[in-house]
């Protein structure tokens, strides 16, 4: 059994079809049937914030939201052994502007912060959807399949 998990999650919209899609820069409402989830948590989060000087103090740079993936991951489970009381952190959208995004880890799902049930959830293929993303793909570059 594995031991942890990440759980990445946004702010808006945009920035989580920004995050998943960012590989091929092209939302594709089909492949491995996507689906878009809202939720309101059912109770606060401790989240190491990064968005600020943080890294910076921490021996960092900026480049922990926007640099190598393996990098991050590196850091990520730096902070998460010193600071075993946080549910994730808080970091800046490398692929929307600099927008808030989450990587919650397993802590925050053992304590109960996902709700019964999501506000929204749709699969991407849903037409109810269509013209948000066309709107979202367009605003970030990205195609729309």
């Amino acid at each position: 059994m594995q031991e942890r998990s990440i759980y990445y999650a946004a702010t808006d919209a945009k920035t989580c079809l920004a995050e998943v899609f960012q590989h091929t820069r092209r939302i594709d409402r089909a492949a491995q049937s996507p689906w878009l989830v809202v939720f309101e948590l059912a109770q606060s989060l401790d989240l190491l914030d990064l968005t600020g000087d943080f890294a910076t103090r921490m021996g960092a740079s900026m480049e922990i939201h926007s640099g190598a993936r393996a990098r991050a991951r590196r850091w990520a489970g730096v902070l998460h052994e010193a600071f075993p009381a946080i549910d994730g952190i808080l970091y800046a959208s490398s692929m929307n502007g600099s927008e808030p995004a989450l990587a919650l880890s397993e802590r925050a799902e053992r304590r109960r912060i996902f709700p019964a049930h999501p506000l929204f959830h749709r699969s991407l293929a849903d037409d109810v959807l269509l013209d948000s993303l066309k709107h979202a793909a367009a605003s970030l570059g990205y195609a729309l399949r």
